[in-house]
C-alpha cells in the first residue's frame, strides 16, 4: 500500500480515535463489571433482604393471591434458586408513555405471605447499582438509557468501528515484522504503541463484535419498523386481533387453578434437556392471553439474553407456546440471532468465557487510554523543530487532562458507589439516587481537578484517589465481618468480588508509582512533566492548562 494511503488512514484511526475514545473507555470498564452482575447484586445486597428458599410449589398460594390483584399488565417474577423457589413476587409499573429501557420510571412492588398466610404487598425501590452501571455501558457514561443517548452510543460505536478498520489497514505493512514484538527500553512512547497495538490486534474479533453489535442495538427500534414496513406490511405493528376482555368484566381465568411452578419448570425442562431454570415470569395469567415465561440458561447453550432465554408456556393448560428463545432448543434462524446477543452479553459457555469477557473489557479500556496517550505524546513530537524546548499547545494539555480526569473518574466513581452499597441500605431512602450522585460527585470532581491542576500535577493523585475507593470494597466488606454493628456485612460466598476488588487496586497502585515517576523525570517537554508545567507556569502566570 502506497504511504500517502496508509498516513489517511492512520489520521482517520487517530481522529475516530480521540473523538470516541473517553466514552468507549466508560462503556468498556463499566462493561467489563456488568459481565459478572449476579456476584455484584449478591454482594450489595444486605441480609436482610435475603428470603429463605421453599421448595417451589409452596409458593402456589402467593402466585395465586398476588395474581389475583396485581395490574394485569403487570409481569409478575417468581424467582428460582435451583429447585426450590424465593417466596417473593416481584413486578414493576411504568408511567404511561415510560421508556421500556429507562428503569428510574419504573416503580418496584413486592410481594409476600404474612402470618396467617396473608397478603403483603409493599413498594420497595431496589438500590439499582448494578443496572446503573450497566446503564453507564450502554450510553457511554450518560446517566439515563433513553432513545436519544442510545442514538448517541450508536454513532460513537459507528466511529468505533471506522477506528478498528483504519488501525488494522495502518497496521497491515508492519503486521509480520511487529507482530507481538514489545520493545521495552527508554523509548517509552514505542513501547506504548507497541503494546497498544498488540492488544488491539488479538481482540480485534471481539471489538468488531463489540462495534457492530452496539450499533445495532442503538437503533434496534428503526430497524424493526423500518423491517415491518418493507417486509411485514406493517403486520408487527398491529394489535393482536385476540379478544382483550371488556373493562370491569370477570376474569377469564382464575390464578388458582394454574399449573404448580414444578409442573412449568418441567415442562421446560422437557422441551431443552440440561435447561436450569431461574425464574417464572406470569404475564396477563387472569386475562385472555394468559401466559408464563420460564426463565433460565443451558451451559452448553446459546442464551439469547444475559439473563439467559425462556420457555413460554400456558400457566393453566401447560401448552408450549413457543421455544424460539428457549436455551438449547433455538431454531436454526432463531439461534443465528440469538449469537448476536450472546456474543456481545457473555451468555454462553459459562464462567471461564465471563472471566475472558471481564479480562478483554479492561484490555479494552486499557486500550482507549494508550490510544489518547499515545496522540498526546505524538503531538510532542510533532512540535520539535530543533531549536528551543517547545511549550505544550493549548489542544494538547486539555486534552491530556481531560483522558486523566475521564478515565480515572469512571473507575473511582464507581468504585466508591459500590463500596456504599455496603453502607446505605437502612440509611438513605432512595438509594438508586444515592449511588447515581455518588458517582457522578467523584467523576465530575476528578474531571474538574484535571484541568484545575494539568495532567501531569492531577494523574498521580487521582490514580491514589481511584485506589482508595478501589480498596474501599474489601474494606467494607472486612469491616462487616469485624464488626457487624457497624452496618455493613460479610459475605463468604461473594468474597471474589472483594479479592477482584484488592487486585485491581494493586494495579492501580502500581500505575500511580510508575505516573509519579514519569511526572518527576520524563522528559520536561512533555505534557506529563511537572518540570514543564513549573517552567511554563514561571514564563506565563496564566493556568498550566493555557499558554
Amino acid at each position: 500500500m502506497r504511504a500517502e494511503h496508509v498516513r489517511i488512514y492512520k489520521s482517520v484511526h487517530t481522529w475516530t480515535g480521540i473523538l470516541c475514545g473517553m466514552a468507549l473507555f466508560i462503556a468498556f470498564y463499566a462493561g467489563a463489571l456488568t459481565v459478572f452482575k449476579e456476584p455484584l447484586r449478591r454482594w450489595s445486597t444486605p441480609p436482610a433482604a435475603l428470603v429463605q428458599p421453599v421448595p417451589m410449589d409452596e409458593a402456589q398460594p402467593l402466585i395465586a393471591q398476588a395474581l389475583a390483584t396485581t395490574p394485569p399488565a403487570a409481569r409478575v417474577t417468581l424467582p428460582l434458586a435451583g429447585d426450590q423457589a424465593i417466596p417473593r413476587l416481584e413486578w414493576q409499573v411504568r408511567a404511561p408513555g415510560a421508556d421500556d429501557h429507562d428503569e428510574s420510571a419504573a416503580r418496584h412492588y413486592t410481594a409476600t405471605l404474612g402470618e396467617g398466610g396473608s397478603l403483603q404487598v409493599r413498594e420497595q425501590p431496589p438500590s439499582r447499582l448494578v443496572e446503573f452501571i450497566d446503564v453507564l455501558h450502554r450510553v457511554v457514561g450518560l446517566p439515563v438509557d433513553s432513545d436519544p443517548n442510545r442514538w448517541v452510543m450508536g454513532v460513537v460505536s459507528a466511529l468505533y468501528f471506522v477506528a478498528l478498520v483504519s488501525g488494522v489497514v495502518v497496521l497491515l505493512p508492519s503486521l509480520v515484522k511487529d507482530f507481538f514484538a514489545l520493545r521495552v527500553g527508554r523509548n517509552r512512547k514505542r513501547m506504548w504503541l507497541d503494546a497498544h497495538n498488540v492488544v488491539g490486534i488479538v481482540s480485534l474479533p471481539f471489538h468488531v463484535v463489540m462495534a457492530l453489535s452496539a450499533v445495532v442495538f442503538a437503533y434496534h427500534d428503526q430497524i424493526y419498523a423500518l423491517q415491518d414496513k418493507m417486509i411485514h406490511q406493517g403486520q408487527w405493528s398491529q394489535p393482536s386481533a385476540r379478544p382483550q376482555g371488556k373493562p370491569g368484566a370477570a376474569p377469564a381465568h382464575d390464578p388458582a387453578d394454574m399449573l404448580r411452578p414444578s409442573q412449568l419448570v418441567q415442562i421446560a425442562r422437557q422441551a431443552a434437556p440440561g435447561f436450569e431454570p431461574s425464574a417464572l415470569q406470569y404475564t396477563q395469567a387472569t386475562g385472555p392471553q394468559p401466559m408464563v415465561r420460564v426463565w433460565g440458561k443451558n451451559p452448553l447453550g446459546v442464551s439469547p439474553r444475559a439473563m439467559g432465554g425462556f420457555a413460554a408456556i400456558d400457566p393453566y393448560s401447560g401448552k408450549l407456546l413457543s421455544a424460539d428463545y428457549l436455551s438449547g432448543a433455538q431454531t436454526t434462524p432463531n439461534l443465528f440471532i440469538s449469537s448476536f446477543f450472546a456474543l456481545h452479553m457473555a451468555s454462553f459457555g459459562g464462567t471461564a468465557v465471563l472471566w475472558l469477557y471481564f479480562l478483554l473489557g479492561l484490555a479494552g479500556a486499557w486500550l482507549f487510554y494508550s490510544g489518547n496517550l499515545l496522540w498526546v505524546e505524538t503531538r510532542r513530537k510533532a512540535q520539535r523543530k530543533g531549536g528551543a524546548m517547545p511549550v505544550q499547545r493549548r489542544d494538547t494539555a486539555l486534552m491530556a487532562a481531560a483522558t486523566v480526569g475521564v478515565c480515572i473518574g469512571c473507575v473511582a466513581g464507581i468504585s466508591l458507589t459500590l463500596a456504599a452499597a455496603k453502607w446505605l441500605p437502612g440509611r438513605v431512602q432512595d438509594l438508586a439516587a444515592w449511588h447515581v450522585g455518588i458517582y457522578y460527585a467523584v467523576f465530575f470532581a476528578c474531571v474538574a481537578w484535571a484541568f484545575a491542576r494539568g495532567a501531569a500535577r492531577a494523574a498521580a493523585p487521582l490514580l491514589w484517589l481511584a485506589v482508595a475507593c478501589t480498596l474501599a470494597i474489601p474494606a467494607s466488606s472486612l469491616l462487616g465481618w469485624l464488626a457487624p454493628g457497624a452496618g455493613a456485612w460479610a459475605d463468604g460466598g461473594t468474597l471474589a468480588v472483594d479479592l477482584t476488588a484488592i487486585a485491581g487496586a494493586l494495579a492501580l497502585a502500581w500505575m500511580a508509582r510508575a505516573t509519579a515517576r514519569r511526572v518527576r523525570s520524563g522528559p520536561q517537554d512533555s505534557v506529563w512533566s511537572a518540570r514543564a508545567e513549573a517552567r511554563e507556569s514561571d514564563e506565563n502566570p496564566a493556568p498550566a492548562l493555557t499558554q
